[in-house]
């Protein structure tokens, strides 16, 4: 059975306003019997305003005068089957935080470049972005696109690596079922780290090193 809405509360209104015996209405607030007697004694629940169960559409009226004529009876939740239901979510474009949006395009280009079995469909459901924009990025006409650089979404935090295998499997049986031929991806780039340049040592002045020595023994 569900509880009220602040079951106290509930109790001390039909305490005060009903006719219900102190079972019944701790039935209904899941309250224990001897607690709802407390709060008729004024003992329990002192200073708590009682709130009406009938305005909060949790029981109606008449659901409350069936059971005053009968001890025996038992409130029942009044059912708002009449409401509408919150709707489900459509599977749509992947939802993008406003922080990485800007970071979209390095993401498809980097997918553009290194997966060609990628269909501008397959890219934009695993990133949540337009087709429109991806062909842009593929031909260049993109108004960013010097600026863009192709970085593994992954990394960017626009997709998960698990979703991205499975994308990638799934566009690689689509090709092979339909007899395309997949373009060779141009190799992955790798990360050039200079080393840090090598201080040369200049050999000691033998003056200096005389002159350092006497100042010792000085």
């Amino acid at each position: 059975m569900s509880q009220p809405l602040m079951p106290k509360a509930t109790a001390v209104w039909l305490v005060e306003n009903t006719s219900l015996t102190f079972e019944q209405i701790a039935e209904f607030c899941q309250l224990h019997t001897l607690e709802v007697q407390g709060i008729a004694d004024g003992e329990v629940a002192v200073g708590i305003r009682g709130m009406d169960p009938i305005a909060n559409s949790q029981i109606t009226r008449a659901e409350l005068e069936r059971c005053e004529k009968d001890s025996s009876k038992s409130l029942r939740f009044y059912q708002q089957d009449d409401l509408p239901q919150p709707s489900k979510r459509t599977k749509g474009p992947r939802y993008t935080p406003i922080a990485k949006r800007q970071d979209k395009p390095d993401g498809i280009a980097w997918l553009v470049r290194h997966h060609p079995e990628l269909t501008d469909n397959h890219v934009s459901k695993l990133i949540g972005t337009t087709k429109k924009t991806i062909q842009a990025i593929r031909d260049r006409s993109h108004w960013n696109i010097s600026n863009i650089r192709p970085r593994d979404p992954v990394l960017l935090g626009l997709c998960k690596q698990v979703d991205l295998n499975a994308t990638i499997d799934k566009a690689i049986k689509e090709a092979e079922k339909a007899g395309r031929i997949i373009p060779k991806p141009e190799p992955m780039e790798e990360e050039v780290v200079e080393a840090a340049p090598v201080k040369e040592e200049m050999p000691e002045d033998p003056y200096e090193a005389f002159t350092r020595a006497f100042k010792k023994t000085d």
